[in-house]
């Protein structure tokens, strides 16, 4: 699915700045209805043998010995699909899952599923809320690991294009914000962009590089683009929970000027710690008309915020980066490959300043 396929994006990053051998998994016969009472029968299994059965997929065996084995799940969902790698727990000197999505307020009825990580020697997630409750669940600490993006492909540098997109909301919105833009657009006559499927990011892609590459060039050529807290239209999801989500690193490394709601959280401080890292409006009010009238009479204030945003994610969230504290917990060196990538990241921050 389309949201998905920033998880391929990071493998990419990933096999770039080191040397790995991918596992494919494929789907084995039946294995749709094999997952479906998989799943089904997993939340309510007492005895959590489950939690070691491969859901149907096509096992692969391990034929060497390696130094990490390494598994980024986007869901919870996908956990179970480490059980059809054979060998992994024997042939791997360190192993590591990263779990990008879970609330906390999930994760005690979704502990036969968090059994899983209880065999991994170091487990990282994406939510810095949800650290402490997945450690006591799994046994062992947990260490927060963000969102990224490849900085590269989103960086506008080092021949920025035309901004021809005003504004851009990507995925989630919020209602009420989203009629006064479409007023205040059509009145100004300016071009913006948000989504019309019913799915959304839920839609199929055929090609992850082609889906991202795509996103990335609609991005680096928006001026103005919508960010909000996590799942800020789904606070019975969140149940108070603030998250940093994938919108802020990929409005950064573009370099657009991010407009909305900046999460009231320690994270997203200390991650984006820069001046006019997002440009606040209300969104229960008409407000953003005025900031976007004010803001175009200010053009060095925007080139500026264009300019420092893009160099910022080039500096401090490019995927590398987040695969060098990987390797740091796992007690592994980085290859030369990987300091190759922070060269080119570093000489494009400087281009950017």
């Amino acid at each position: 699915m389309a949201f998905e396929a920033a998880n391929y994006e990071a493998e990419d990053v990933f096999m770039e700045a080191d040397n790995i051998d991918l596992l494919p998994l494929e789907p084995g016969v039946g294995f749709r209805f094999r997952e479906k009472y998989h799943r089904r029968l997993l939340w309510k299994d007492v005895t959590r043998r489950l939690a070691s059965v491969n859901p149907g997929l096509r096992p692969v065996r391990l034929r060497k010995d390696y130094e990490l084995f390494f598994c980024r799940i986007q869901m919870l969902r996908d956990l179970p699909y480490v059980n059809a790698v054979k060998g992994w727990k024997d042939r791997c000197r360190t192993t590591v899952c990263w779990l990008d999505e879970l609330y906390s307020a999930d994760v005690l009825r979704s502990r036969n599923y968090l059994h899983i990580l209880k065999r991994f020697d170091h487990v990282f997630v994406g939510f810095k809320g949800s650290v402490d409750a997945i450690s006591k669940v799994v046994g062992q600490p947990c260490h927060f690991l963000p969102y990224a993006v490849d900085a590269i492909r989103f960086s506008p540098y080092p021949n920025p294009p035309a901004r021809v997109i005003d504004i851009y909301s990507l995925g989630r919105r919020l209602e009420g914000l989203h009629k006064t833009l479409l007023k205040f657009t059509a009145e100004q006559n300016m071009f913006y962009v948000y989504e019309t499927l019913q799915a959304g990011a839920e839609n199929l892609v055929a090609n992850h590089r082609q889906h991202r590459a795509l996103l990335a060039n609609q991005i680096k050529r928006s001026r103005y683009f919508l960010v909000a807290p996590g799942k800020a239209n789904r606070p019975e999801e969140t149940r108070g929970q603030i998250e940093v989500p994938a919108r802020f690193f990929e409005g950064a490394a573009a370099g657009t000027v991010m407009i909305g709601q900046a999460p009231d959280c320690d994270v997203f401080r200390q991650l984006f710690n820069w001046r006019d890292a997002v440009i606040e409006i209300d969104p229960d009010s008409s407000e953003v008309a005025d900031v976007l009238d004010e803001l175009a009479g200010q053009p060095e204030r925007l080139r500026e915020i264009s300019r420092r945003n893009a160099a910022e994610a080039l500096l401090r969230h490019d995927w590398s980066y987040r695969w060098k504290q990987i390797l740091a917990i796992a007690g592994l060196k980085p290859m030369p490959q990987l300091e190759l990538r922070e060269k080119r990241l570093k000489e494009l921050a400087d281009v950017a300043r």
